[in-house]
C-alpha cells in the first residue's frame, strides 16, 4: 500500500507520449464512478492550467477520485475540466468556495456536472454559440455573409460550405463569441430574407450529426407507432400465396369481407416480377378483418392453401415466440385431457313433414334429436372449466386407475370367460390418457382472464384472431350463450349448441353484431325443438 501511494503521488499526471496519464485507486463497484455523485464541472480555465494544477487547487476540499482538463488533438487546453470527489458533500463544499474565484487572472465557473442528455431540461433552454444557416442564394460571397451577421455580435468564425468547383451549397455556419448574441441572431434572422432571393433563410443552433440522427429516429419511430396504432386489428398478413397472385387478385379475393384500404403482394427487390409468396391486406374496420381471418385461413387460393392472420410487428412476434418457448419447456411430461364436448354432425335447414324452416341432422330421423351438450339442460360449458377439471383430478384418476386394475384382475379369476350377449364385461384396467399431439398449424391460445361474455367488442375480436378455429368457436359460444340466456333461459344451452354446429365462425360473429338476425336464428331453433317434441309425442301414441 505504501508503494502504491508513493507511485500515485509521484507519477500521477506524468507525460507519456505527449499526454498526461491519470492514476487512481481501483473501485470494484462501478456505480460510484457512473452515478455522477461528487462530480463537478469547471470552465473558463486559463490555457496554462493543466490537470496537475487543477488537482492541487481542489485537493484541499477532499479525496479526489478523478481529475481531468480537456485537451484538443494538439494537446492544448479547451478551457474546461472535471473533478470527481469521493462524496457529494466534498463536491458541494468545493463549488461553494471556488465558484467565482480567480485562477490565473480568470474568474472560474464551478458547478455540478450535468450529463449531456439532461442539460437542456435542467437549464430550461440550451445555450449555444454556433449557428447553422441555410436557404440563402448561391451568389452570396463570404464577405457579404459575414457582414450580415456582424451586426449581432463578435464572430469568431464564419464559413460558407462550397462544392469542389467552388459553387455554394447554400448553407454555412457562423460562430459567435457569446451565446446571447447567437440566440438574438437566430430570433431575428430566422424566416427572413437578408440576402434577397425567393426563399426565407433558416437560422438555428448547429446540431451534431448524432443529434440529427437521434431526432430523425424519434420522428420515424413516432410515425411508425402511429401507423401501427391506426392499423391495429385491421391489417392482415397472408402467406403461402400462389405465384400468379398479384395485388389486384389479392384485393378481389378479400373484398367480399368489407372495405379494403390497401392490398399488397411483396415482391423481390431485384426481380419485381417474382412474388415472395406473402402479402398484406388492410381493412377499414376490425370486424371486417376478423371475418376475413375466420373465413379465409386455410382456404385454397389458386393452387395453395393460404395462411391468414392478424399482422403483428416483429417486436411483438419475438416476444410471443420467446414466451411460447418458455411455456413449452415448462409443460409437464404427462398432461390430462379434460372431457371434450361431443362432436355433432352439422345440421341443415331441412323441414320434416308438417314443419317448415326447422333444423335437422343429416342421417337422423326426426325423432332422433340429440342434445348439443352432455350437460344438464340449460347449462353451457364455460371456457377453461374442462381444463381445470382435468388438471385438478390428475392424481385421483391415477389412484382410481390402479385400484380398478387390481379389482379387475380379481374378478377375471372368478368369472366365466364366456359372457352372455349384451352383458357388461369385467372392467378392464384403465390407462391414464396420454396428452394429445399438438396441432402443428396453430397453438391453443391461453384462456382469457375476463370471460368472453363480459369482454368488449375489441377484446373479443382480438381474442378470436389469435385463437385456433376450435377454440374460437367455443369463445363465440360463450358470448352467444350469454345473449340467448337473457331471452330463452333454460333453452339457451340447446339453442347455442345448434347454432355452433350449424354455422361457421364468420356467421356467428355476424349474429353477435346483429341482434335481429340472432332473434331470427333463435326462432328457427325453437321451431326445430317444437317439431321434434311433436314427433316424439306422435311416436308414443
Amino acid at each position: 500500500v505504501v508503494d502504491a501511494e508513493r507511485a500515485l503521488d509521484t507519477l500521477n499526471y506524468t507525460q507519456i507520449k505527449g499526454k498526461a496519464c491519470r492514476i487512481m485507486w481501483k473501485h470494484r463497484d462501478p456505480s460510484i464512478r457512473k452515478s455522477g455523485a461528487g462530480n463537478i464541472f469547471i470552465k473558463n480555465l486559463d490555457k496554462t492550467v493543466d490537470t496537475r494544477t487543477l488537482h492541487d487547487t481542489f485537493s484541499q476540499f477532499g479525496n479526489i477520485l478523478s481529475c481531468k482538463v480537456s485537451m484538443d488533438e494538439n494537446g492544448n487546453s479547451r478551457g474546461f475540466g472535471f473533478v470527481q470527489f469521493e462524496t457529494a458533500e466534498e463536491a458541494n463544499e468545493a463549488i461553494s468556495k471556488v465558484n467565482g474565484m480567480l485562477l490565473e487572472d480568470k474568474r472560474l465557473f464551478v458547478g455540478p456536472f450535468i450529463p449531456r442528455g439532461e442539460r437542456e431540461s435542467a437549464n430550461g433552454e440550451r445555450r449555444f454559440t454556433n449557428v447553422y444557416v441555410k436557404n440563402f442564394p448561391d451568389n452570396v460571397s463570404d464577405d457579404d455573409f459575414r457582414k450580415v451577421f456582424e451586426n449581432y455580435g463578435e464572430i469568431t468564425s464564419c464559413k460558407i460550405m462550397r462544392k469542389e468547383d467552388g459553387t455554394s451549397k447554400c448553407f454555412g455556419f457562423v460562430n459567435f463569441k457569446e451565446a446571447d448574441e447567437a440566440k438574438k441572431c437566430c430570433e431575428e434572422l430566422n424566416g427572413q430574407k437578408p440576402f434577397g432571393g425567393e426563399r426565407d433563410i433558416y437560422a438555428g443552433r448547429a446540431e451534431k450529426e448524432s443529434e440529427r440522427k437521434e431526432k430523425l429516429k424519434k420522428k420515424y419511430d413516432q410515425i411508425r407507432m402511429e401507423r401501427l396504432k391506426n392499423n391495429q386489428l385491421v391489417n392482415l398478413y397472408i402467406k403461402n400465396l400462389d405465384d400468379t397472385i398479384d395485388d389486384e387478385k389479392l384485393r378481389q379475393t378479400f373484398e367480399q369481407f368489407g372495405t379494403i384500404t390497401s392490398a399488397k403482394v411483396m415482391r423481390d427487390k431485384d426481380r419485381p416480377e417474382v412474388s415472395k409468396g406473402f402479402g398484406f391486406v388492410c381493412f377499414a374496420q376490425p370486424e371486417e378483418a376478423t371475418r376475413a381471418v375466420t373465413a379465409m385461413n386455410g382456404q385454397m387460393v389458386g393452387t395453395k392453401p393460404i395462411y391468414v392472420a392478424l399482422h403483428q410487428p416483429i417486436e411483438i412476434r419475438r416476444q410471443m415466440q420467446a414466451a411460447q418457448g418458455q411455456r413449452q419447456n415448462l409443460l409437464p411430461r404427462f398432461q390430462m385431457q379434460g372431457m371434450p364436448m361431443p362432436q355433432m354432425m352439422p345440421f341443415t335447414r331441412t323441414a320434416p313433414p308438417g314443419a317448415q324452416g326447422v333444423f335437422m341432422f343429416p342421417g337422423q330421423m326426426p325423432g332422433q334429436y340429440r342434445q348439443p351438450f352432455n350437460n344438464r339442460q340449460g347449462q353451457y360449458p364455460v371456457q377453461g372449466q374442462q381444463r381445470r377439471q382435468g388438471g385438478a383430478n390428475y392424481n385421483a384418476q391415477q389412484q382410481q386407475a390402479r385400484g380398478q386394475q387390481q379389482q379387475a384382475r380379481g374378478q377375471q379369476q372368478q368369472t366365466n370367460p364366456r359372457q352372455q350377449k349384451g352383458a357388461v364385461p369385467a372392467q378392464q384396467p384403465q390407462r391414464v390418457p396420454a396428452a394429445p399431439q399438438a396441432v402443428p398449424a396453430q397453438q391453443a391460445a391461453p384462456a382469457p382472464q375476463v370471460p368472453p361474455s363480459a369482454m368488449s367488442k375489441e377484446q373479443l375480436m382480438a381474442l378470436l384472431v389469435n385463437a385456433p378455429p376450435a377454440q374460437a368457436k367455443q369463445i363465440l359460444g360463450e358470448r352467444l350463450y350469454a345473449l340467448i340466456q337473457a331471452e330463452q333461459g333454460p333453452l339457451a344451452g340447446k339453442i347455442t349448441g345448434m347454432l355452433l354446429e350449424g354455422l361457421d365462425n364468420s356467421e356467428l360473429i355476424a349474429l353477435i353484431d346483429d341482434a335481429e338476425a340472432l332473434r331470427s336464428k333463435i326462432q328457427e331453433a325453437l321451431a326445430a325443438l317444437e317439431a321434434h317434441a311433436q314427433q316424439q309425442q306422435a311416436a308414443q301414441h
